[in-house]
């Protein structure tokens, strides 16, 4: 039995079982949106500087319609054009930063962000005292390893890096940082 089937027996008198053929495939719908979605989803996904042809195959578009993108999300901050032969561009991490500190202000208010920092900051506390380091980094797994899993002492360094990293963006949207995500770790 596949997974689209639908047993007849689900189905009411005057009810027909759905034609799951007739549908668009999921890979045809995501590959069909406006340029510029595409576009946007390929250059959030950039790690590294990329062509204009490879991010124009993975946009599904033609070479000059993402130069003209890639030049028009240049010109916003979202993206670097980096000179050369072939120019390349990369995601701009700074903007996202930014957009992210912006969010953080628009949903909470001063008071919810100083809240939420407090509990970011206590939860990071308590990593800092499990593994008696100052940082993440300084977290030996080999050391660690001993008492637990490898597994789940990543899992918390994991999770403490992030908090570091929420914390910065909230003590930035607190602070009202307009560096565009200049966002260094604080001591707890």
């Amino acid at each position: 039995m596949d997974l689209t089937d639908t047993p007849q027996d689900i189905l009411g008198d005057d009810e027909e079982a759905p034609d799951f053929d007739a549908w668009e495939s999921p890979d045809d719908v995501l590959k069909e949106g406006p340029t510029r979605e595409r576009m946007l989803d390929v250059i959030m996904q950039l790690r590294e500087p990329t062509k204009v042809s490879t991010i124009a195959t993975r946009a599904n578009c033609d070479t000059e319609t993402a130069r003209d993108y890639l030049q028009w999300f240049a010109e916003m901050g979202m993206v670097r054009e980096l000179s050369g032969r072939p120019v390349r561009y990369e995601r701009n991490n700074s903007y996202l930063q930014w957009r992210r500190i912006e969010q953080i202000r628009q949903q909470y208010s001063e008071t919810e962000i100083v809240a939420r920092l407090k509990e970011t900051l206590d939860a990071a506390t308590e990593y800092r005292e499990r593994f008696e380091v100052d940082s993440p980094d300084d977290v030996s797994l080999v050391e660690e390893s001993y008492d637990e899993s490898v597994e789940d002492i990543w899992e918390a360094v994991s999770n403490w890096k992030t908090l570091e990293e929420r914390a910065a963006l909230l003590d930035a949207a607190r602070r009202e940082d307009t560096s565009g995500g200049h966002t260094e770790t604080i001591d707890a």
